[in-house]
């Protein structure tokens, strides 16, 4: 559909030029020769841009300016005036004019700013949408979840989005600690400013102060213009520096500082400048151990786990299995154009019975998996990885055999052996690696 534009000029001549000139362009215009008529104009009719003469009979252009930022507050405006001024322009761009034109109008020009200020606006309008996407999509009531745990968790993180203070995520991989981080960032104060997440163990180290504090050109060897940070691009946003116990302890230094100073130096730099950042931070590691053991930074740790957050894994909250398969089922099918309608029992005691080493994430792969391949109206056991089912009849012969603890121990790691790293198998039998590698010796296990 063609824009409408509504022309305001008192010259004739040049209002029936610049009318034909923007009908061979594609738009609709409406032109009138005074305020009063463009005012009435605007009672039976909405327009996307007014073009208006500054000197007009009666009110004249500035007036009109104010009187239709009463009518409609976002109303785009460009003036056009004779009067080549820097008063002139000012008057009408305070009032809340897109831009001026000095007469006499060329052409091309007119059609420029025009074609610019509805680019702008079109520019506008889609980040306004993608805000409020976003906005909906960290909104905490997105965060799907039945069990206490979890809406114990979001009443917590409801409390201190608004603050300042920084914020400590802790949990295993997977559980959604990037998903928290940015809903509190999404329903803080600073919502309009940037959230830049970094994962400190996906950069490699002596690549991650470059990218941390940026560089100033001549810095190195390749740096052959200057580079803002990422501190500098969180500047009045949030920063989420998620895996922050892989940091090693000389940028641990250097973020401490950067964090009781509140100021940063780009690499090769002599000049310091002042940021505004919140820090979130999140590892899946023992980060207390880390800081027992001198790995990580007490100092920093103190300044980073102000506020403290540990988020549950999927197995410690079964309550929300079911609700998150059902969730991710919806999403997939509808993405895909499947209709889905459920899940048979068979894979609701299936996934019930999964440990989910791999939490909410794994979950999520695995339904998305299941929507792809059912080709019925409800996924049934097929459509499940061979080791989640053999998972579950693995724990359902256990519980017939009722084996000893010892057998129980010697049967798990045979069946699993394959399929998890001896940490991660350690962890699901409450063992140290230490005691596992006994175990594998006393029985004559070999290792994978």
């Amino acid at each position: 559909m063609a824009e409408h534009l509504l022309l305001v000029e008192d010259e004739q001549t040049l209002r029936e030029s610049l009318k034909r000139v923007f009908a061979r362009e594609g738009y609709e215009v409406d032109a009138v020769a005074d305020a009063e008529d463009a005012l009435h104009a605007l009672t039976e009719q909405s327009y996307d841009l007014i073009l208006t003469d500054i000197m007009l009979p009666g009110i004249d252009g500035i007036e009109l300016l104010r009187k239709v930022r009463e009518i409609a507050p976002d109303q785009l405006i460009i003036v056009m005036t004779a009067f080549a001024s820097l008063e002139t322009a000012i008057e009408a761009l305070r009032g809340g004019a897109y831009d001026y034109i000095t007469k006499p109008v060329i052409h091309e020009e007119v059609k420029r700013i025009v074609r610019n200020a509805f680019r702008e606006r079109a520019l506008k309008s889609e980040n306004q949408i993608l805000k409020k996407q976003i906005e909906e999509r960290y909104n905490f009531e997105q965060i799907i979840g039945e069990s206490a745990a979890i809406k114990n968790l979001i009443d917590e993180v409801k409390k201190i989005a608004d603050s300042k203070s920084n914020v400590i995520i802790l949990g295993e991989t997977g559980t959604g600690k990037e998903l928290f981080a940015r809903a509190i960032h999404f329903n803080s104060l600073r919502r309009d400013r940037p959230f830049i997440p970094i994962n400190c163990s996906a950069i490699p180290e002596n690549l991650l102060e470059s990218e941390f504090f940026g560089y100033v050109k001549g810095a190195f060897s390749g740096a052959v213009q200057n580079k803002r940070g990422l501190f500098e691009e969180a500047d009045g946003g949030t920063l989420f520096l998620d895996e922050i116990g892989d940091l090693g302890t000389q940028l641990q230094a250097k973020l401490l500082r950067v964090i009781d100073d509140r100021e940063i130096r780009p690499l090769g730099g002599v000049q310091a400048r002042k940021v505004d950042i919140r820090f979130i931070t999140a590892t899946n590691r023992d980060i207390d151990a880390a800081v027992s053991m001198g790995s990580f930074r007490e100092d920093l740790f103190y300044r980073i786990n102000v506020v403290r957050f540990v988020l549950p894994p999927l197995r410690e909250r079964k309550e929300d299995i079911i609700v998150l398969a059902e969730h991710f089922m919806c999403k997939f099918a509808q993405q895909i154009g499947k209709a889905i309608q459920g899940f048979d029992d068979d894979v609701k005691k299936v996934l019930l019975g999964y440990r989910w080493p791999g939490n909410v994430r794994e979950l999520q792969n695995i339904i998305e998996r299941a929507v792809l391949l059912a080709d019925a109206p409800h996924i049934t056991i097929s459509h499940l990885p061979e080791g989640i089912r053999s998972e579950s009849s693995f724990s359902v012969k256990q519980i017939v055999k009722m084996l000893s603890i010892e057998d129980y121990t010697k049967e798990f790691i045979l069946t699993y052996q394959g399929r998890y790293n001896e940490q991660q198998i350690a962890d699901f039998l409450g063992i140290t690696r230490k005691s596992l590698w006994e175990k594998r010796k006393k029985w004559g296990i070999p290792r994978p």
